[in-house]
């Protein structure tokens, strides 16, 4: 008999904590598990839901848990999980306090394994209510997927969650769509009909993501076209900056693509300047696409990128880091070609989302067996 999973993630965005999310629905035994999406009302035609769907899976509207400071919509989230019957209702966490309504919903309604993936590494400072937050929600919480060693070690030393409810199962992509050749025209469209390099960034445009940084560094970095794609709140301050820089006809902003395989096949390097992250998806995606990578070292990101080997790892709000990186890579194809290919080799070896999948459901199941 199959058993039922809910999955509950609060955002509206399509970024990576809902790609991860997606991964897993894609990739989960139909045998053994029937995935549902619950989704607040307003979200119905999000790219997160309708991508659900696309992959078979129920989804099923439940009102906004928080509205004017207050949690009207608790007593109807329990009701719905309690119709439902889930044996698993698994939050995806997009920062340490989201979701954590329909935890306590969850819990309410006796769900028997209530999981929740931290997809965050939360860069201090932050308001004095998270950490007594944290422990009142945690006490919902069965067991706590951590996507990196870095988010568990800050998941049990700074906020106390006991290691034994703390589990490191890394993100990881279905990389063969990303082994795929280079579409000439969307390359020269990109580089302009020139040989200048591209270098790519894939990210949402938000202060996270450090492209402030970037577009200093950009001016330390000649003949090269700067590939900005992702929407965010900060799209009018970015463009002015780069105005301001005199970089703008340098810098490319594509907004929101679905064509994220045939960019990174189009690209040169892929650079993520974030100031802080849990195991960006991005990263192993231009890893998958056999591209050297420039980032952070933040959070996760080590644990996937490799300085020296297959890319290069440089200090958070460091543009003149970025830019020495960025034009040691540009200035040496041949070094450029191992690195990629040393990239690939790494996804492909240490990052597969059968592997993922499987843990996640073997977790799945260790905890059913607890509650018994």
């Amino acid at each position: 008999m199959r058993k039922t999973v809910v999955y509950f993630a609060d955002s509206t965005t399509l970024g990576g904590t809902e790609q991860a999310l997606l991964h897993l629905l894609a990739g989960l035994d139909r045998e053994r598990w029937e995935p549902m999406l619950f989704h607040v009302m307003e979200h119905a035609t999000t790219p997160l839901v309708e991508e659900a769907q696309r992959l078979n899976a129920k989804t099923k509207a439940v009102p906004r848990l928080q509205a004017l400071g207050t949690v009207a919509g608790l007593p109807e989230f329990v009701r719905q999980l309690r119709l439902e019957r889930p044996a698993v209702f698994h939050a995806h966490l997009n920062w340490l306090l989201s979701c954590k309504y329909g935890l306590l919903a969850a819990a309410l309604a006796r769900v028997p394994a209530v999981i929740a993936t931290d997809q965050q590494y939360m860069e201090p400072p932050w308001g004095r209510t998270v950490s007594p937050q944290q422990r009142l929600f945690e006490k919902c919480v069965d067991q706590y997927i951590a996507v990196s060693d870095a988010v568990a070690r800050q998941l049990c030393q700074t906020f106390h969650v006991p290691p034994h409810k703390v589990r490191v199962i890394h993100n990881t992509i279905p990389f063969a769509r990303f082994d795929c050749q280079a579409n000439q025209a969307l390359k020269a469209s990109l580089n302009r009909g020139t040989e200048r390099p591209i270098v790519l960034t894939v990210a949402r445009l938000d202060q996270q993501k450090g492209h402030t940084y970037l577009f200093e560094a950009i001016s330390q970095v000649q003949d090269a076209i700067f590939v900005m794609a992702g929407n965010g709140p900060e799209k009018a301050a970015l463009e002015a900056q780069t105005r301001k820089l005199g970089i703008d006809e340098r810098v490319i902003f594509l907004g929101y693509r679905n064509d994220i395989p045939d960019l990174l096949a189009s690209c040169d390097l892929f650079v993520l300047p974030s100031i802080y992250e849990g195991l960006p998806l991005t990263v192993l995606e231009a890893m998958a696409a056999g591209k050297p990578v420039v980032a952070t070292a933040v959070g996760g990101t080590p644990e996937a990128v490799l300085d020296g080997e297959t890319g290069f790892l440089v200090p958070p709000r460091n543009p003149p880091a970025v830019a020495k990186a960025i034009h040691k890579i540009l200035s040496n194809p041949s070094l450029a070609s191992k690195m990629g290919a040393a990239a690939k080799a790494r996804v492909q070896r240490e990052f597969s989302s059968a592997t993922m999948v499987q843990r996640i459901t073997q977790t799945y199941e260790e905890v059913l067996d607890r509650s018994k």
